[in-house]
């Protein structure tokens, strides 16, 4: 059985889904520039905060670090330092 001959597409056709497919390329492009620029933007902010968030989440840290050992001292009757 032979195959039939392939339907000829119109020039309009082609041409409208290459100016289609050209126009998703820029397209792309253009929002990936968007996008980027707005990434670099906030991994920037990022990347300038991170010490100071670092810092407040050691602090934060020591702290209920010791308010546990100041309970647990009282809980077992140990004395707690006057410099601690």
């Amino acid at each position: 059985m032979a195959l039939p001959e392939p339907v000829r597409v119109s020039p309009l056709i082609k041409t409208c889904r290459w100016s289609a497919l050209i126009a998703g390329i820029y397209w792309g492009f253009y929002r990936y520039k968007v996008h980027k620029a707005a990434a670099d933007e906030r991994r920037a902010y990022e990347a300038k905060m991170k010490p100071i968030w670092d810092a407040e989440a050691a602090e934060k840290k020591n702290a209920a670090n010791r308010k546990e050992l100041i309970y647990l001292a009282t809980a077992t009757g140990t004395p707690i330092p006057k410099d601690f």
